[in-house]
């Protein structure tokens, strides 16, 4: 085995947190990491990894060797996708952590468009709302519906997210339409179930911010059903226009409160600091920065 070789096995145990979670991710046999672990401490002539039967912990040497390990495999990467023909095409395995909403709706067929332009390539696909550690799952990519906070990921963002607040038309003629942010007080609200309460801030014309406590009717973890519980008269709910662009386009679903708007998001692909982008995961995240845009599709309905 070659020295990158065996730094790329090294780096992945080092991120995977154990051998075996790292044979797991490699598709290959916990013997033949480790030998290939010890092969390379054995050449280097310093332990690099403290080893028990369930975890990895990097010694001191270790630990300077994993950070120049990262940082040369980065720029051995970046010099292949630099020298590759970008119209070449891609093989090799790349694995998505996506939410599923999105996931279904939007990014299947841009995933279908991107395999028959690389018919080789392998693409595995966790479909979760979750947000999974993804050095410890050996996931490539992920994408989020987020404001991103400052965390131990690389982000690059792919679109903006327009959150609206609708209802059917048959609710708001029984019910009454709300007119100021706090009438919503006495409406039926369905709410996605995201552990941050059950609180409606919403921004007016002049930004001013108004924060309306409310009790909600329904409570799911998942936007589709939540529309369809809003088409059907159930009530009023706060959901990205992704999920709801088509009812709102047909007139099944209304904005309510057109003059206030609630906090916007951004969909973002997400990476580990420090990973090493493959050519293959780069040009998936522009794939998608290209296909999607400032103006997705699922906001020009009105």
């Amino acid at each position: 085995m070659g020295q990158l070789e065996e730094m790329q096995n090294f780096v992945r145990v080092v991120e995977a947190g154990s051998i075996s979670k790292a044979a797991g991710q490699l598709g290959v046999a916990k013997s033949g990491v480790s030998r290939r672990l010890a092969e390379l401490e054995s050449r280097l002539g310093v332990r690099l990894l403290n080893r028990t039967t369930r975890r990895s912990s990097l010694t001191e040497a270790g630990r300077s060797f994993y950070e120049g390990a990262v940082k040369l495999l980065g720029d051995f990467a970046e010099l292949n996708t630099t020298a590759a023909d970008t119209d070449a095409s891609l093989d090799g395995t790349l694995r998505l952590a996506v939410p599923l909403s999105f996931g279904l709706c939007h990014l299947s067929p841009a995933i279908d468009e991107f395999i028959k332009a690389h018919p080789d390539l392998t693409v595995i696909i966790d479909f979760s709302d979750r947000h999974i550690d993804l050095v410890e799952q050996g996931v490539d990519l992920a994408i989020r519906i987020s404001e991103l906070r400052d965390s131990g990921l690389q982000a690059r963002r792919i679109c903006p997210v327009r959150i609206v607040l609708c209802a059917s038309p048959e609710y708001l003629e029984q019910r009454g339409a709300p007119e100021i942010p706090d009438d919503l007080r006495v409406h039926r609200i369905l709410q996605y179930d995201v552990g941050g309460g059950s609180m409606i801030r919403l921004e007016d014309e002049q930004g001013r911010e108004h924060a309306v406590p409310t009790r909600p009717h329904i409570v799911a973890n998942n936007g589709d059903f939540l529309r369809d519980m809003a088409m059907a008269g159930h009530g009023i709910t706060l959901t990205p226009s992704f999920i709801a662009w088509q009812a709102l386009a047909s007139g099944d679903l209304v904005p309510v409160l057109p003059g206030y708007r609630p906090r916007q998001l951004s969909a973002y692909v997400v990476y580990p600091q420090t990973r090493y982008l493959s050519r293959r995961a780069r040009m998936f995240i522009d794939f998608l920065v290209e296909r999607f845009g400032e103006n997705p599709y699922w906001d020009q309905f009105s």
